[in-house]
């Protein structure tokens, strides 16, 4: 009889996609999946780091886990492995504060996920925990051929395109979790996108850390991203946009987690031609202030921002942008606050999301003076989503008459181009339709960030 196992997935949609390769290996290796994790004789518990919430939750998740669930108890030979961003960075310190852990895998070991799960079955009950993470930082990257067991609807799916980071944001310890940025090819995305496409998917969800330095690490040395993106410096997201725009049949292309530094005229205005690539833009900018900017270590200024955003509405028509900032970051006065809020009701983006600042032990924010109390960034947030949300329903209230092409997600919701699944608002339909398919709505009201159709 085969081992049972059951993952539990939390975090961003890169650490699901990891999840989902985990799954695909395991399945391969001929081991049953379970979704009760009262009945898996291995639990893994995919964990994320980004941010101390995020961390919080992990932990919580492990140690529930390991404690009775109402009247389904833990059964008392079942083991527990802990993989993901949290195990990558802190494994050392976890394997000595959590027995009840049998093994801590790192990000460069999703594929060998099977022969772990092996080795815990096979090691006394009793035993401590097992630190399995390599002393170094990751350089792994998914090809076509990965097998995946996904874990989102039929109807769409994520296409991890890069891993890594090369940014050096203050806030930010990504870098140490995950490494250098390190691009697929495009024939390896093309391939597995073609494959999707003829599953059934009609959206693909573009994602890494930075999805505009796409190629860009494959340059030749000396020649800086901030130039022209052009195809004769080598692969670029223009080239896999188009390579993924040829692929026949109807379906969405969506960019996420793309940074304003790395946008170029050609790049907007191939997003521009191709219709199958979704009007939507996702590009946190975390801040507008000039000294705040700086202080991250975002490589942009107000000025390229607010040139960018005009850009990209001019340039593609009917474009949705959705952004993020921070609020609280160390030594943001009252008035440096005053001119992001001021940004955010004059911008009116799409759709927005407000982090507050998060102390990260090990980036350089974290030892920067004047870090600002709980109470005021909690404060600074409200604030900044109250502006956001006034703008919310004006955009919301123009829809309303017009007759917008949406993706099915649930006989009773739908998702508009502006849309991305999980984060954005929804369609709420007065009469079911079918699940992955298109469908043409009349917009007849609005709830502020859900629209009725």
């Amino acid at each position: 009889m085969s081992a049972k196992v059951g993952l539990i997935s939390l975090g961003c949609a890169k650490n699901l996609v990891d999840s989902e390769i985990m799954l695909g290996h395991l399945r391969s290796a001929g081991m049953d999946l379970t979704a009760d994790s009262a009945e898996a004789d291995v639990l893994i518990v995919n964990t994320c780091a980004f941010i101390d919430s995020a961390k919080t939750e992990s932990i919580q998740a492990i140690l529930e886990a390991h404690r009775d669930r109402g009247l389904q108890r833990r059964r008392t030979n079942q083991r527990l492995i802990v993989a993901g961003c949290m195990s990558q960075r802190f494994s050392s310190e976890l394997a000595g504060e959590m027995p009840e852990v049998d093994a801590f895998i790192g990000l460069d070991q999703l594929e060998e996920v099977a022969p772990v799960v092996r080795r815990v079955l096979a090691r006394a009950p009793d035993a401590p925990p097992e630190d399995l993470v390599p002393d170094q930082l990751p350089v792994y990257i998914p090809d076509f051929n990965t097998p995946r067991w996904r874990l989102t609807p039929k109807h769409y799916a994520y296409v991890k395109i890069a891993e890594g980071c090369n940014h050096p944001c203050s806030f930010c310890v990504i870098p140490q979790m995950r490494g250098k940025h390190r691009s697929r090819t495009i024939e390896s995305v093309r391939r597995e996108a073609e494959r999707l496409v003829a599953e059934g998917v009609k959206e693909l969800l573009l994602i890494s850390q930075d999805t505009t330095y796409f190629g860009m690490d494959r340059w030749t040395e000396g020649r800086s991203p901030r130039a022209k993106v052009t195809s004769e410096r080598g692969e670029s997201l223009i080239d896999l946009l188009e390579a993924l725009h040829s692929i026949q049949g109807e379906f969405w292309i969506r960019l996420l987690y793309t940074h304003p530094a790395h946008w170029s005229d050609e790049l907007i205005a191939a997003i521009a031609r191709m219709p199958k690539v979704a009007r939507y833009v996702d590009m946190p900018l975390q801040h507008i202030e000039e000294g705040m900017l700086r202080d991250m270590r975002r490589e942009t200024s107000e000025a390229h921002i607010r040139e960018l955003v005009a850009k990209l509405r001019a340039g593609i028509p009917g474009l949705a942008i959705r952004t993020t900032f921070i609020a609280g970051f160390p030594g943001e006065t009252d008035a440096q606050f005053e001119t992001l809020l001021e940004f955010i009701r004059e911008a009116k983006f799409d759709r927005m999301g407000v982090f507050t600042y998060s102390q990260e032990s090990g980036s350089r924010a974290a030892k920067m003076p004047g870090q600002i109390s709980t109470a005021v960034k909690k404060a600074r947030y409200r604030k900044a989503m109250a502006a956001q949300q006034q703008v919310a329903k004006e955009r919301a209230a123009a829809q309303v008459g017009k007759t917008l092409r949406v993706l099915v997600d649930t006989p009773d919701t739908a998702r508009t181009e502006a849309d991305a699944p999980e984060v954005d608002g929804k369609v709420l339909l007065s009469r079911p339709l079918t699940p992955g398919t298109f469908a043409n709505v009349t917009i007849t009201g609005h709830k502020i960030y859900d629209l009725l159709a």
